[in-house]
């Protein structure tokens, strides 16, 4: 129910192997923050935006597709208060099922969602939610992003293959060869239309608007990394031409890329045999010949690329993790080893690693990976697990924050 309240499930302690203090801030159901690229704090206030399954009633794994809603959180006193109510998904109703892909504006203000085949827009000023996109044929809805100016939002659509499989990344190399009619959509957020800004010939994902220039963004060529052979496309909505970012050679497997806040575009390159995977066996789930973390010959590195795909920076890391988020100076990164969040001092010519915390997260769904992401402001450190003791496939995902 909407405006439903839950009391604050927040307890902290020290983390095992550094000392280091943890809050964890949700005990009960599932509870998934905002994807990496995006930002689950609210800018100017003390909240986080999440995903939950607590007021579901049911008791279901990560894995078991739990109907999750939203939820905003005051960091202060812990009160955890409830945003959507969606219908349970039925046969007859194309349009129930839980939320999905999140974003949202900066200061919280807008949230547009993913549930069924629409997308939804919330207004939490006013209290209103209204429908923006309903999905008209046989294609998989992506994650959206809100332009800078608010006015509209972007988002990738791939044709449904029906290749079955999220856990541990089943169909992942699948559907990058099964999928050959995959484009970019642009629908207005006051709901008066939409149309496809761009028809590609490959599987495309993780649309980002630029966070300054509602005519730029970034979109992806989807698949394990090393049989991708470019990864990250810039594409300009007034031509609608799309153009490489960071040309990859026959070595790159390149992957996570996010927008700074300041408008350069950040990327992992890990050499070959790497497929941008991690599974619950700690293993690679497409390259399997290539052991987590094997180097061959190759020195994994990051960049940053300005918004005409120029590589400015490029850092070699001689190690590297399955997902890294900037502080807002680029000053240090956030990532999630196989077990331990680390943090990575690139302020300097050479790259510096400290393990920050333990994680243990089993890795089995997208849901259960750390996506650790800083705060507006840097200060803090919010990330994923299901750890417990015992088997992966009896955890519930919860939300842990660290204060910098």
């Amino acid at each position: 129910m909407i405006g439903q309240t839950w009391p604050s499930e927040i307890r902290t302690f020290q983390d095992e192997k550094t000392g280091c203090t943890i809050h964890q801030l949700t005990q009960s159901g599932n509870n998934v923050h905002l994807y990496f690229t995006e930002n689950s704090f609210v800018q100017g206030k003390n909240e986080i935006i999440f995903i939950s399954d607590r007021a579901s009633g049911v008791e279901k794994l990560p894995h078991e597709n739990p109907h999750t809603n939203l939820f905003r959180m005051d960091l202060d006193s812990g009160l955890i208060t409830q945003l959507t109510d969606e219908p349970m998904r039925s046969d007859t109703d194309p349009n129930g099922g839980p939320v999905g892909s999140v974003t949202k504006t900066p200061d919280g203000e807008i949230i547009v969602y993913i549930t069924g085949n629409q997308i939804k827009k919330l207004d939490t000023v006013h209290g209103e939610t209204s429908v923006i996109y309903t999905e008209p044929g046989n294609y998989n809805i992506g994650a959206p992003s809100i332009a800078a100016n608010r006015r509209y939002i972007a988002f990738c659509r791939n044709e449904n293959v029906f290749i079955e499989g999220d856990t541990n990344y089943m169909g992942f190399k699948e559907r990058y060869y099964h999928v050959k009619d995959g484009r970019i959509t642009l629908a207005y957020l006051d709901g008066y239309g939409e149309f496809d800004v761009f028809k590609d010939t490959h599987q495309v994902g993780h649309f980002q608007f630029c966070p300054d220039d509602s005519t730029l963004g970034t979109y992806c060529h989807e698949g394990p990394w090393h049989l991708v052979t470019q990864r990250i496309w810039l594409l300009d909505f007034a031509s609608r031409e799309a153009r490489p970012c960071f040309r990859q050679g026959e070595d790159d497997s390149v992957g996570h890329e996010f927008w700074t806040g300041d408008g350069y575009i950040f990327f992992d390159n890990r050499g070959p045999g790497h497929d941008g995977t991690i599974t619950s066996n700690r293993t690679q789930a497409v390259a399997t010949e290539v052991a987590v973390k094997q180097q061959q010959n190759f020195v994994p590195f990051v960049g940053l690329a300005d918004r005409k795909g120029n590589v400015v920076r490029r850092l070699d890391m001689p190690y590297y993790t399955n997902h890294y988020h900037g502080n807002p100076d680029h000053t240090f990164l956030v990532g999630d080893d196989v077990d331990d969040l680390v943090l990575i001092d690139i302020s300097r010519e050479s790259a510096s690693l400290q393990v920050l915390c333990t994680h243990k997260t089993s890795w089995h769904t997208s849901n259960t990976h750390c996506h650790p992401t800083w705060s507006w402001d840097g200060k803090k450190i919010l990330f994923a697990s299901d750890y417990i003791d015992g088997n992966p496939q009896h955890r519930r995902v919860n939300l842990y924050m660290v204060d910098r």
